[in-house]
């Protein structure tokens, strides 16, 4: 029979807690990288127009023209590297003609972008779950 002391259980749930967040930053990570490379593609507007932050709405618009999406993907990144477990996470694009795209604009994104992710996000969060849970 295991003897559980408090310092155990405190050690315990801090390995979920630090494994949860780990998981939920993985998720929102896989989950807006999917986003940003399903956004249509001609100067790299667009792609480069999504903004990402903890806890609040991003407000006004970003210049940024990123054909590969690299440069916003490390954004995102970045950001989600101060996840915690319980805090919201936004991704947003206020270009203009985003609304456009994400209804099917462009014959790159016929089907949109958030909306197919979001269709997926299961299969992401699965995902994500199967491969954190390997190491």
């Amino acid at each position: 029979m295991t003897n559980y002391t408090f310092e155990n259980l405190d050690e315990w749930t801090n390995k979920i807690e630090d494994r949860l967040e780990t998981v939920f930053r993985k998720i929102s990570l896989d989950a807006f990288t999917e986003v940003i490379l399903k956004t249509p593609v001609d100067r790299g507007r667009a792609r480069g127009s999504w903004d990402v932050s903890i806890g609040r709405v991003p407000t006004g618009a970003v210049e940024l023209n990123d054909k590969t999406g690299t440069a916003t993907i490390g954004k995102v990144q970045a950001e989600v590297l101060g996840l915690k477990s319980g805090q919201t996470i936004y991704l947003i694009s206020n270009l203009a003609y985003i609304r456009k795209l994400e209804e099917g604009w462009s014959g790159q994104a016929p089907n949109g972008m958030v909306k197919l992710t979001v269709q997926r996000f299961q299969k992401i969060a699965d995902a994500a779950t199967r491969e954190l849970s390997k190491g």
